[in-house]
């Protein structure tokens, strides 16, 4: 515990922690100070220059976010010339930024724009030069760097996962790039983009195809909701944060159009049974340990580009969004007569690289893609702020059947730990033919990069982990390659948190909010009467009726994974 100190906020008496810096002690305290590029989870900018303070006997303004308190220090963060400083820097930032704010999917996310619009800025105080640079594509990824601030977050965020993006400091500013090197690749995880204040990166924009097909006549259109967007979505439209809007969101989507509206948490509770029966199987017969999870496209395409060796250990089992839109477009559509070409299914994701996931050959089911669109939680609150839907006083709406009823087990799939604990709930009934009574692992919840366990099954011992962030990733594979017997099963994912903190999130997205997404999933496991994935009468069902021979299960629930080049 870091010893107490005793400073002065705008004359009031504060208790600090030695080492905290000026903002971190405002925040805590709900003293607001404007900040544009800083982020809780990452080492203090003062690149901008907007969160200004003074301090008492010092001359200049201080950067709140990289100025550390002291004892007996008396701090002032309202004055004139504090205001007119916070002004000019705004200015300046703003007249050299891209302006396309009544187009821009970010203009409900960006931090400048709340604070050009809090300080009256109208950018033309200066004329500030934009560099003309064209807009690079990296998969489903843009890079506009017409709109960069130089905060230099992106950077630092993308050098924990692959280092894709480079940069050097110019003038205090950070000019970004995107790596040419053939040993560096983006993974499309979208970090770098929600931890962007202004937009510079983001993902590539599918809510006008999908405009166009919700008018077109011929066309059946399908929603399918990932269980991360069910407590997230809700944060835009001034819902607690945290809090279960699944219904909320069902029905808004039936208002903008949607025929039907599916759960992904079903095509979970799919991947569930199969990962589960995958991992039974290979570790009864000591082949390819560990198995490690795939439902993170991010961490796939990481594995199948920089440690191939480790593909055979990928589950082959596809992600729940891709199972579900399997069965949509084969068990739904005989069920209900239509012809698979003419339904289009969006899938409602907290993820960026799913985007990248649709358009991979080895997915297609009769030629077909099985998912047509991603929508980012981004692209459902801009779809439905755009058509003044408002999820805070819409009536609620159920899930559409035949696949709209999961399990808890299915909900906690976007928390990370959760697709290691749904497997495990299974996994152990498979191998004893008898359901655990207590549920619950909780030792593989939480923000720890890396939590490991030894779960007990039988007269052996299952040995774990769950790791978040491909930084982790690294550190975990390489352990690995020296004691390949380390481990029996691991989930990985690309973005810290889990899918809760997945690069599509709607902002701000940090720790604290991460913790309470991902509290809310475990509120709608709890809540559900079936929270295991095998007891879900419509699993039963599908398997009974549908999913009844090898062949159909390996075609809809399977794939398969390559060694990867250099695409970008």
């Amino acid at each position: 515990m870091k010893k107490l100190i005793n400073i002065k906020i705008n004359g009031q008496k504060i208790k600090a922690r030695e080492g905290e810096t000026i903002l971190r002690v405002t925040q805590r305290n709900k003293i607001l100070i404007p900040t544009l590029c800083h982020h809780p989870d990452l080492s203090p900018k003062a690149s901008c220059q907007v969160c200004l303070v003074k301090i008492k006997d010092e001359k200049g303004l201080k950067s709140a976010c990289s100025t550390l308190v002291r004892e007996g220090m008396e701090i002032l963060t309202s004055l004139p010339e504090i205001e007119k400083a916070r002004e000019k820097n705004l200015e300046l930032i703003f007249a050299k930024h891209k302006k396309e704010c009544p187009d821009c999917v970010w203009q409900y996310d960006c931090q400048l724009l709340k604070l050009v619009r809090e300080y009256k800025i109208k950018g033309v105080g200066i004329k500030g030069e934009i560099k003309k640079i064209p807009i690079e594509s990296v998969g489903p990824i843009e890079f506009d760097f017409e709109k960069c601030i130089g905060c230099g977050k992106c950077l630092e965020v993308c050098r924990k996962e692959t280092g894709f993006l480079e940069g050097k400091e110019k003038d205090s500013f950070f000019e970004i790039k995107t790596s040419k090197e053939k040993n560096k690749e983006c993974v499309y995880c979208g970090q770098c983009i929600v931890h962007c204040p202004v937009g510079t990166i983001e993902s590539v924009g599918e809510f006008e195809g999908v405009e166009k097909v919700l008018v077109d006549k011929n066309k059946f259109v399908v929603a399918q909701i990932a269980p991360a967007v069910k407590t997230t979505a809700g944060e835009a439209f001034g819902i607690n944060l945290g809090e279960p809007v699944p219904k909320k969101i069902v029905a808004g989507l039936k208002k903008a159009g949607f025929n039907k509206v599916f759960d992904v948490s079903l095509g979970a509770d799919i991947t569930t049974f199969e990962e589960a029966k995958e991992l039974v199987a290979r570790w009864k017969e000591k082949r390819i340990l560990p198995m490690m999870t795939s439902c993170c496209p991010a961490w796939v395409k990481f594995v199948e580009f920089y440690f191939s060796e480790f593909i055979p250990n990928l589950t082959t089992v596809r992600s729940p969004h891709i199972i579900l839109g399997g069965l949509i477009k084969t068990y739904f559509a005989e069920k209900e007569k239509i012809n698979p070409k003419d339904i289009i299914v969006v899938s409602i994701m907290p993820c960026t690289s799913k985007k990248y996931e649709i358009q991979r050959e080895e997915l297609k089911i009769n030629k077909l893609p099985v998912v047509d669109y991603v929508l980012t939680t981004r692209e459902l609150v801009y779809l439905l702020k755009k058509k003044q839907i408002d999820l805070k006083n819409i009536k609620e709406e159920e899930f559409d059947s035949p696949l709209g009823f999961s399990s808890g087990a299915g909900a906690i799939y976007g928390a990370s730990g959760g697709v290691m604990e749904s497997a495990l709930r299974t996994a152990v009934y498979l191998i004893s033919g008898k359901d655990l009574k207590n549920l619950e692992f909780k030792e593989l919840r939480g923000t720890k990069v890396i939590k490991e366990a030894e779960i007990k099954i039988g007269k052996e011992n299952l040995k774990i982990a769950v790791v978040q962030t491909l930084l982790a990733a690294k550190k975990i594979l390489k352990e690995i390659k020296k004691n390949p017997g380390l481990y029996h099963y691991i989930e990985i994912m690309a973005c810290p948190g889990g899918c809760v903190g997945g690069g599509g999130q709607i902002l701000p997205s940090h720790l604290k909010i991460k913790k309470e997404r991902a509290k809310g999933l475990l509120k709608i496991d709890l809540a559900n009467k079936i929270r295991l994935a095998h007891q879900n009468p419509t699993l039963k069902v599908i398997y009974q009726n549908y999913l009844t021979d090898f062949s159909k299960i390996k075609s809809l629930c399977h794939t398969q994974y390559f060694k990867k080049q250099k695409e970008n």
